[in-house]
């Protein structure tokens, strides 16, 4: 009876604490989206070129050649305002997709340590590749709105009259190219992303002598950025391909992400999976780095426990 009074307790205790959490939703998606949007205003640039990178064998971007060089072209061709191509979209994009997808993630892993009785590291990914699938699929178009823009030069549109194109063109459909490959990889990039933080900082501040604070914050975010760009770099890369078909005859080709992904191993081999891979991890990062530490910085002045 005793015991079965404690346990009551304690789950009246969390139903509790939940309750009080959710009536801040709206704090933790604003603070999570702003965290995203500013890692985003200062990554974009690298985010152009892992995408110019990723479309090189399929016809777009003329010869082969390394991040560097291709900063130096693009800056030397097109000018230094190129690098911010597709940045209001990207913002936008920022803002709901980062705001969901982080905000999402304690709900759905209280949810799921609840069910599971558990709060483990399984349950830590399923509740990370939940709220990023969820996140990416509702924000599909922007994605697709960002890297046609990114990819077009000579296009003057802004990115509603580029948008009006895509639907008049291709049909309004055209907005969720690359959905699978997209909400596979915001599953992936989320759960490695919020699992590895999470976990890291709580193997941290067990072992270590680390507490609350940006050094903890700093440490566990870039393992963070390191493991997600390894498991996500494929998935990129074949979500970029997909989103652009429009725009390359050859990559008209691929029929789904899995028909991409074996057609790239078949004519670039394994290397071309993580072709941008450089540019990506230079962009997810300190991306990375930057959207927890500043996430971690506004939830605290908000009065939210930290992550």
């Amino acid at each position: 009876m005793g015991g079965d009074s404690t346990s009551g307790g304690t789950e009246v205790k969390q139903r509790q604490e939940w309750s009080l959490s959710a009536s801040d939703a709206s704090y933790r998606f604003a603070t999570s989206g702003l965290a995203v949007a500013a890692a985003t205003g200062v990554t974009h640039p690298l985010d152009v070129l892992k995408v110019r990178l990723q479309m090189q064998l399929v016809g777009q971007r003329g010869p082969l050649t390394g991040m560097g060089k291709l900063y130096a072209h693009v800056v030397r061709e097109e000018g230094f305002r190129s690098l911010y191509r597709g940045l209001s979209p990207a913002m936008m994009r920022s803002i709901v997709y980062g705001g969901l997808r982080l905000s999402l993630y304690e709900p759905s892993k209280y949810i799921c340590g609840m069910a599971f009785e558990s709060n483990n590291l399984a349950v830590k990914i399923a509740s990370g590749a939940f709220s990023g699938a969820i996140a990416t699929a509702l924000t599909n178009p922007m994605e697709v709105l960002k890297v046609r823009l990114q990819m077009n030069k000579k296009s003057r549109r802004g990115a509603v009259n580029e948008l009006q194109k895509i639907a008049s063109e291709e049909g309004v459909t055209a907005l969720w190219k690359g959905i699978g490959p997209a909400m596979a990889r915001a599953a992936a990039l989320t759960a490695s992303q919020l699992a590895t933080y999470d976990e890291t900082k709580q193997v941290l501040l067990k072992w270590t002598s680390l507490e609350e604070g940006f050094y903890l914050h700093l440490i566990s975010s870039t393992l963070a950025g390191a493991v997600s760009t390894l498991i996500t770099a494929p998935m990129d890369m074949v979500k970029t391909r997909l989103m652009l078909q429009r725009e390359s005859k050859s990559a008209g080709t691929y029929k789904s992400g899995l028909h991409c992904a074996y057609q790239v191993l078949l004519s670039e081999g394994p290397r071309g999976l993580y072709k941008g891979g450089l540019a990506i991890f230079a962009r997810l990062g300190p991306q990375t780095m930057i959207t927890f530490i500043v996430c971690e910085k506004l939830r605290d002045l908000a009065g939210l426990k930290a992550i």
